[in-house]
C-alpha cells in the first residue's frame, strides 16, 4: 500500500495532504489559511499523520509544490519537505504549480498555457499537454501572447492575470492545493523518477544573466 504526504505553501493559502492506497486516494487534507504555512505547517503535518496513525517512515515519498509562487511560501514548504525526507530518508518528488494550474481546467485537446504574475510587468508562464511539460518561462506579457499561439486554453487562478490578460481570453480556475499534486506525483513514481533533496530547488523561472544583459541592452537602445 502506498502512503504519499502532499506539501503546497506557494499561494495565499498553504495545505496539506495525505493519499493512500493502491491507486491512492487523497484521505486527508487541511488548508493553512492566510500567511501562516510557515507557523502551522509542520504541526499540521503532524496532527494529520497522527490522526491517521501514520508514521514518517510509512510513507513512500513526500511531495512538494514547489513554486513558482510568493518566495517565502515557497521556500518554506520546500524546505520542510527536504528536511522530511532527509530525516527518513524518504523520496521526493516536486512538482511546479503551473502544471497543477493547468491542470485545472480539465482534460483538453492541444495545449494549455498556465500563468502567474510574477510582478514588474511579467509572468510565469507554462506550456502543458496533458500532464507533459512543454516548456516553463518567465516572459512579458507580449511574449505571453506569443506563446499562447494555438494552445487550446489560457488559464490563471489570479483575477489580476486574467484582468490584465483578458485580449488573450484567459479561463480563471480556483487556486490550487496540496492535494492537486497527487496525479503528478503517481506518473513520476510510475517512472520511477524522483528528486534529489539536497540538490531540488524552487521553481523561480528567473531570467538568466545574458538574457537580462539582452534586455537591458535593447532598452537602452531605443
Amino acid at each position: 500500500m502506498m502512503r504519499l504526504l502532499l506539501i503546497d505553501t506557494c499561494g495565499g493559502e498553504g495545505s496539506v495532504a495525505l493519499a493512500e492506497g493502491e491507486s491512492p486516494k487523497v484521505v486527508a487534507s487541511e488548508v493553512l489559511p492566510g500567511r501562516s504555512a510557515s507557523e502551522r505547517l509542520i504541526p499540521a503535518i503532524r496532527q494529520e499523520m497522527e490522526d491517521k496513525g501514520w508514521r514518517l517512515s510509512d510513507l513512500m515519498a513526500i511531495v512538494v509544490v514547489h513554486g513558482p509562487g510568493s518566495f517565502t511560501g515557497v521556500r518554506v514548504g520546500l524546505s520542510a519537505a527536504k528536511g522530511l525526507c532527509e530525516a527518513g530518508r524518504i523520496p521526493l518528488i516536486a512538482v511546479s504549480r503551473l502544471a497543477l494550474i493547468a491542470n485545472a481546467v480539465g482534460k483538453m485537446e492541444g495545449e494549455v498555457c498556465a500563468v502567474l504574475d510574477a510582478g514588474r510587468g511579467e509572468f510565469y508562464c507554462g506550456v502543458y499537454a496533458g500532464q507533459r511539460k512543454i516548456s516553463e518561462s518567465l516572459l512579458t506579457a507580449e511574449e505571453v501572447a506569443r506563446a499562447a499561439e494555438g494552445v487550446s486554453a489560457l488559464v490563471s487562478c489570479e483575477p489580476k492575470v486574467v484582468e490584465v490578460l483578458s485580449a488573450l481570453g484567459p479561463h480563471l480556475v480556483g487556486e490550487p492545493k496540496a492535494d492537486d499534486a497527487l496525479p503528478f506525483a503517481l506518473e513520476k513514481i510510475a517512472r520511477e523518477e524522483f528528486d534529489d533533496p539536497a540538490t531540488i530547488d524552487a521553481n523561480y523561472l528567473r531570467r538568466t544573466d545574458l538574457e537580462i544583459f539582452a534586455k537591458v541592452a535593447k532598452g537602452a537602445s531605443r
